[in-house]
C-alpha cells in the first residue's frame, strides 16, 4: 500500500485540506499506515501534478481543500481491486530469525517485550473503539473492520510470542 492510495481513499469520502487529512490519518489510519505532515503535503503535490486530485476550494492563509478527480477514483479502484497486495518486509520476523545470536534469556525478554507491545496496542485500540463516534458511513464501517483486524492481530501476536518463548532453549550461554 502507499500513502498515495490511502490519501485517495480518504478524499473519496469527502474533500479535505492537508491538515484535515493529517487529522484523519491520526484518528483512523495511524495503526495501519501512519503519515507525517511533510509526507501528506508532499503526496498532495504529487497527486495534484498527476491529475488525481484538484484544489476544490481555497481559504484564508493559503489553506487549500483538495478533492479527488475521476482519474484519482480510477487509480484508487485499480489499486484496490486489481493490484495484488504486497508484503515485502517484516522487521519483527527478521529479528526473530536472528534470535539465536543472543542468549536465550535475551531472546525470551525480546519476546516478552512483544507481548507487552501487543497489550499496549490492544489497550489503544480499545480506547479508539470506546471513544469513536461510529456512524454508518463507509469510513466508520470499514474502520470498524480494520479495528477488529488490529484487535485480532494483537491477540494472535501475543499468543505466538508466548508460544515462541517456550520453544527457546532453556539454558543460557
Amino acid at each position: 500500500m502507499s500513502l498515495r492510495h490511502a490519501m485517495l481513499g480518504l478524499l473519496a469520502e469527502e474533500p479535505a485540506s492537508g491538515y484535515d487529512l493529517l487529522r484523519r490519518f491520526e484518528v483512523s489510519l495511524a495503526n495501519v499506515w501512519p503519515a507525517t505532515q511533510s509526507q501528506v503535503y508532499g503526496e498532495l503535490a504529487k497527486l495534484s501534478a498527476d491529475g488525481h486530485v484538484t484544489v476544490s476550494a481555497e481559504g484564508p492563509r493559503g489553506r487549500k481543500e483538495y478533492a479527488i478527480t475521476e482519474a484519482g477514483r480510477e487509480e484508487l479502484r485499480h489499486w484496490l481491486l486489481e493490484e495484488r497486495p504486497r508484503r515485502r518486509r517484516d522487521d519483527l520476523m527478521l529479528r526473530v530469525f536472528f534470535l539465536g545470536t543472543v542468549s536465550p534469556a535475551e531472546a525470551r525478554a525480546f519476546l516478552e517485550r512483544g507481548v507487552q507491545r501487543m497489550d499496549a496496542l490492544e489497550e489503544g485500540l480499545r480506547a479508539v473503539e470506546r471513544d469513536t463516534d461510529w456512524n454508518d458511513g463507509d469510513l466508520a464501517v470499514n474502520g470498524r473492520l480494520v479495528l477488529e483486524w488490529g484487535l485480532r492481530f494483537a491477540a494472535m501476536h501475543r499468543e505466538w510470542a508466548e508460544w515462541a518463548a517456550t520453544q527457546l532453549p532453556s539454558g543460557d550461554r
